[in-house]
């Protein structure tokens, strides 16, 4: 079971800073916020133009304290501080004239340094996280929350606590370009099998329009996700399914594991849905140092990703190309079968949780091309639309080893929204026109929310166990993260595809310079 409680992912979008007299700059690196101090002609030109003149500002101080928060007199400001139990947080009430999307800031700094995460809410709702690291004041910004005219109240709550607030500004948000949604079918692989192209101009032509549902169920079409959600619904599938590599990995392999991934993800195929795989890398057994089970977690592993990419260990080497060329092998599988698969490797390596993402950007981003590379070109898997799921811009490992970009995101029971800011700071990943996706969601989002704030996810991945049932054996729906009538609500949505929807992916056709 993966520890998707405690993975908050990140929300936060970095701009200008300016708090207390301070002129700073933010740099998002490995999931945190590096502070700088910067003289104000140093500030990057793209981001010049976001300016905070004409904002409406809130002292923090004039909140209302809650639980055991405080506030502070400093040298240069006062600031709230405290958050550091269960139920401290601010409350501030803003005024809106008129309807529409805003951006808000919280400018706070790290009482220790270190980094930091807490929730944000809008009237009781969560709209991700304020987050800072460093001992500066620093800007936090979520992007196109949707308010009404009238009163409103933006709370802080602690989640991993201990910062200092200074104040909250508000702005009405920039309007978004529609011609983030034009995405050309060019797949990174030229030698792209015509399914994969096919499926890939499928996904191009309905991003923006139309989203697809997805679900993870290790147990194929018919496990216990599937099978709850065809029972809740009415008969509805998700249009993709999500498997995982894993239990292929030589050492879970060595220690009694299977696997049919495979067989479910070609049957999934033949009966016209969509597959998508993730591999929870098990290290070799060299290298684990718990259980073996858990042998993707950095901290069951003495892998170091560093020294063997750089050639200090060879054996260590030698064991990851092991790893790869047995994956290869059921990658071919589903090549001879005419499966194309939305691959997606060594996901959420930001996050610092799983190995290859322990060591640092560096590391991590020449496994990712080095894997490419040797599917691709050693192994001529032709099958693969390569879906990068690092989550952080510093990770990205360029454009010519992407074909879409994957967010992962938990959060909490019950959040509708559409996560709109996290889908905003990915569109500033790269220059160039990526598809993103919600690779793996918890709770549902509402897809009338994500059509009014513009974040039109191309598909959504919602990981099982928990997020769906509640047992195996009767297949009942668990409310824990969605309600029962927002999963009907999802799956029932004109603009939602479900796998009954999907056209014949295999005839599917493609566009006229396709075909030159």
């Amino acid at each position: 079971m993966r520890r998707k409680k405690q993975c908050a992912l990140l929300i936060a979008v970095t701009f200008l800073l300016s708090a207390c007299g301070q002129s700073d700059k933010a740099n998002l690196t490995n999931g945190t916020m590096e502070t700088v101090s910067v003289e104000e002609e140093a500030v990057p030109k793209e981001l010049a133009t976001y300016s905070w003149e004409d904002s409406m500002e809130y002292e923090a101080e004039e909140g209302t304290m809650l639980g055991g928060a405080s506030v502070k007199s400093g040298t240069d400001c006062s600031y709230v501080e405290g958050f550091a139990q269960d139920g401290d947080g601010l409350e501030v009430k803003i005024q809106i004239t008129e309807s529409g999307f805003y951006d808000i800031n919280v400018i706070s700094k790290s009482a220790d340094g270190g980094s930091k995460e807490n929730y944000l809410l809008v009237d009781g709702e969560s709209m991700g996280t304020v987050q800072v690291e460093g001992r500066e004041f620093t800007d936090s910004i979520s992007r196109r929350v949707y308010m009404e005219a009238g009163e409103h109240t933006v709370a802080i709550m602690k989640y991993w606590g201990w910062i200092h607030i200074d104040k909250l500004q508000v702005k009405q948000s920039d309007e978004l370009d529609d011609a983030r949604f034009d995405i050309e079918p060019v797949l990174v692989n030229s030698n792209a099998t015509e399914n994969t192209k096919r499926l890939m101009t499928y996904l191009c032509d309905i991003y923006g329009t139309d989203i697809l549902s997805g679900q993870y169920c290790d147990g194929g079409m018919f496990g216990h996700e599937n099978a709850t959600i065809w029972k809740t619904t009415g008969g509805k599938y998700p249009a993709i399914l999500g498997l995982d590599m894993i239990e292929y990995t030589p050492s879970r392999v060595a220690n009694g594991s299977s696997s049919q991934a495979v067989e479910y993800a070609i049957e999934y195929w033949e009966k016209g849905g969509i597959v998508t795989f993730c591999w929870h890398w098990n290290a070799p057994e060299k290298y684990l140092t718990g259980q073996w089970y858990s042998g993707f977690y950095k901290e069951y592993t003495n892998i170091n990703l560093a020294k063997i990419m750089n050639g200090e260990d060879q054996e260590g080497y030698d064991l990851l190309m092991a790893d790869i060329d047995a994956i290869a092998q059921q990658l071919l599988k589903l090549q001879e079968a005419g499966v194309p698969i939305l691959w997606r490797p060594l996901h959420e390596a930001s996050g610092g949780w799983f190995w290859w993402g322990a060591s640092g950007a560096d590391a991590y981003k020449e496994l990712y091309v080095l894997l490419y590379e040797k599917l691709t070109n050693e192994y001529g898997l032709n099958n693969l639309i390569w879906v990068w799921n690092g989550q952080d811009k510093d990770w990205y490992p360029g454009d010519e080893y992407v074909d879409i970009i994957g967010e992962d995101i938990y959060p909490g029971e019950k959040v509708y929204t559409a996560q709109t800011s996290k889908y905003l700071e990915v569109l500033d990943y790269t220059d160039a026109k990526k598809m993103i996706v919600l690779s793996e969601n918890g709770c549902l989002f509402d897809p009338d929310l994500a059509i009014r704030d513009g974040a039109m996810w191309g598909y959504f991945g919602t990981w099982g166990g928990e997020f769906v049932s509640t047992s195996q054996e009767l297949y009942l729906y668990s409310e824990q993260y969605t309600e029962e009538s927002m999963l009907k609500k999802v799956y029932e949505h004109e603009h939602v595809i479900t796998r009954d929807e999907l056209p014949d992916i295999k005839n599917y056709p493609l566009r006229e310079e396709q075909q030159q």
